[in-house]
């Protein structure tokens, strides 16, 4: 007697998110890689998916990818099923990175852990009648672990050789040497590193260098944009990959064609209205771009102080702290390296060099990030081209650290020198100049103005 239920009353949707969720969330599949079965589903088409979702895990330990399925796709010899097969994985990358998704999660294990006691009690029947009760007392036990996760944490004792191993971080290095050297490589998985700057710095400049570097490598960026359009964001990543300013790259649109054409990365550019959107809609989206077969190798967001909390409250102060929490969080449990951008207080437009009580708004952004660095650019700067990047907070070694910049906004050129170095004594002397240099343009505009 077949004894299995299958999610008949849960609906047809219900059942597509339940793919949605098993093909883009790998620890909600191995924590039910055991207990799944084909038989929950209605369909054939559906049941067909399962078993390659769990086949593909089985033998890789992933979840099953888009170019997977394309090829097994077309191994079905039945033309109907095939049909079938396709439209419902259509449908069901569609439903990935929907708002009821964690429902979906938690409604689908009950019901497997549910369908597996049912099982257990079943085969009990026979082990009563024989008084085995101690094989029934297993059989429940054993059946109460399922679905739970087995990732009970690091074992300082036993998992020594790896935490060796693990030193190697992945990271993904920006175009500044100096500050790569002070954050052992670059930023690595799970990590959150934050630009800090007042306004008209040159912020998204910044960000749009640090995605550029890695686009570069060959690389996988997406740059979330939640206050200039796609097209804009896009404009700046053609100057800073061309060095050609940004007013003549519609005159010199070959060039620019030409140059960005030999890029071994990949750049996705999304954006999202201010105050909009909130970290978690960013991981739905970024859920949809890994089932997709695309998942990044490294985020920005354009800027945080610019997201919604997931958590309400009447203080903009909590708020932001908020924002800062859940951002590092989503980076760890997507495993990636986020940069983001912060707002400072009016007081630091006239500091020479920004230190954290500058930071508008929550001091809660200081404590969650790993990596803090501030750029300052008084106005003789501007004039000069050039600029300051303190350390403020560095998880990985020293901070407190100033080095003396290049950073020319028409170009998108920006580099950051050792202040020994002999570039950096050459623009730490280029930035004094600029104060004269500004002195000289007021007071011929001073001398025009009176005739």
């Amino acid at each position: 007697m077949n004894t299995t239920d299958n999610l008949t009353k849960y609906g047809k949707s219900f059942q597509s998110k339940v793919l949605s969720a098993l093909i883009s969330d790998l620890k909600f599949l191995e924590t039910l890689t055991d207990i799944v079965s084909p038989d929950y589903f209605e369909s054939e088409a559906d049941k067909w998916i399962v078993e390659e979702i769990i086949r593909y895990h089985r033998d890789y330990k992933k979840t099953a990818t888009l170019d997977f399925f394309k090829s097994e796709v077309a191994k079905i010899d039945n033309d109907i099923l095939q049909t079938t097969v396709v439209d419902q994985l259509r449908h069901v990358h569609v439903q990935i990175g929907t708002v009821d998704l964690d429902y979906i999660k938690d409604e689908f294990k009950s019901f497997c852990i549910n369908q597996n006691l049912k099982q257990v009690i079943m085969k009990s029947v026979d082990l009563l009648k024989a008084g085995n009760y101690d094989k029934i007392k297993d059989l429940v036990d054993n059946a109460m672990k399922v679905g739970v996760s087995l990732d009970l944490g690091h074992d300082y004792l036993i998992d020594f050789e790896k935490r060796a191993l693990d030193i190697d971080r992945n990271v993904v290095p920006t175009n500044w040497d100096v500050i790569n050297d002070l954050m052992d490589g670059g930023l690595g998985p799970g990590e959150l590193g934050v630009v800090v700057a007042p306004s008209g710095v040159g912020k998204t400049w910044i960000l749009t260098a640090i995605g550029a570097e890695a686009v570069k490598q060959g690389l996988s960026v997406v740059h979330y944009s939640m206050e200039l359009s796609e097209h804009y964001v896009g404009a700046r990543y053609d100057t800073v990959f061309s060095q050609i300013p940004s007013s003549d790259l519609k005159a010199k649109h070959d060039i620019v064609k030409e140059k960005i054409s030999h890029l071994r990365g990949r750049l996705l550019i999304k954006y999202f209205p201010p105050k909009g959107v909130s970290v978690k809609k960013i991981t739905q989206h970024i859920e949809k771009m890994t089932a997709a077969g695309n998942k990044p190798d490294l985020v920005i967001v354009d800027y945080a102080d610019l997201l919604l909390s997931s958590t309400s409250n009447d203080s903009k102060y909590q708020e932001q702290g908020d924002v800062y929490i859940e951002l590092r969080g989503m980076g760890g449990a997507l495993e990636l390296p986020i940069w983001t951008a912060s707002q400072t207080n009016r007081s630091a437009i006239d500091s020479e060099v920004i230190e954290a009580d500058k930071i508008a708004d929550s001091y809660a952004k200081v404590m969650n990030a790993d990596f803090i660095m501030s750029w300052s650019r008084k106005s003789k700067d501007k004039l000069n081209n050039t600029a300051r990047a303190h350390v403020m907070k560095n998880r990985f070694g020293p901070d407190g650290i100033t080095f003396p910049c290049k950073m020319d906004t028409n170009t998108g050129y920006i580099q950051v020198y050792d202040g020994s170095s002999p570039d950096g004594i050459t623009t730490s002397k280029e930035s004094e100049k600029g104060e004269t240099a500004q002195k000289q343009m007021l007071r011929k505009k001073y001398t025009d103005l009176m005739g």
